[in-house]
Formats: structure tokens, sequence, C-alpha cells
């Protein structure tokens, strides 16, 4: 069943597909396939895709095996939540080339990913 990670794994499938249109109508616009030349807004989106990409995916499997381990929903909350707001913050932060941002969304992100693995290692 899952639910709480099935509706974190839908949300993020959603914001890759944002994230992976942003970078091929900038491809376009900026008439490069491969790489991102010298367009700077190219770069940033297609930084914040690939992190996107980096983090995610085992973040969605610790939710998920927490959940599937019968973790509290409010822990498995709080892993979804500092995930899903590490992730935005990042997106605001390498878009708009503010680190004050785009840091406190690292941390987020980190944040959800030493939720769900301390909360493996430590249910019983």
């Amino acid at each position: 069943m899952l639910p709480i990670t099935s509706l974190v794994a839908a949300g993020a499938a959603i914001a890759l597909i944002a994230l992976s249109i942003s970078v091929s109508l900038q491809r376009m616009k900026a008439g490069v396939g491969l790489g991102f030349g010298d367009d700077a807004a190219l770069m940033r989106r297609i930084r914040a895709q690939g992190n996107f990409i980096e983090y995610v995916p085992l973040a969605l499997i610790l939710l998920g095996l927490a959940e599937y381990r019968d973790a509290s929903t409010a822990l498995l909350w709080s892993i979804a939540g500092l995930l899903a707001a590490g992730r935005i913050l990042h997106f605001i932060g390498i878009m708009t080339g503010k680190t004050a941002i785009r840091a406190p969304g690292m941390l987020g992100t980190y944040g959800a990913l030493l939720l769900g693995a301390g909360t493996l290692l430590f249910m019983s």
C-alpha cells in the first residue's frame, strides 16, 4: 500500500517532468543539443534537474522502507516534508543563484536522508 510514499513519489515524478521540460525548452531556446554551451540559464536548469535525480530516488527508497516497516505517520511526514521543502528551496536557490536559499534546501534534503536512514537503523 504505502500511501505516503506513493503520494510523495507521484509528486516527485510530476516535479521531475516539470524540471525536464524546463531543460528541454531552454535547450531549444539556446540551440544547444548537448551540454549547456555558454547558456547560464540552461546550466542552472540542468543542475537543478540533475541534483533532483541524484537525491530524490534514495530518499523515496528510505521513505518507502520506513513506511513498510510501520514507522509512525508523523515520522514519515517529517521525512517527506524535509524532502519536499529541501527540494523546493534548492530549486529556487539554484535558479536565482542565491546560496542563502540553496544551502537550507540541501540541509533539508540531507535531513530527510538522515532521518530516513536513522529510522531504518533504529527501528526495532
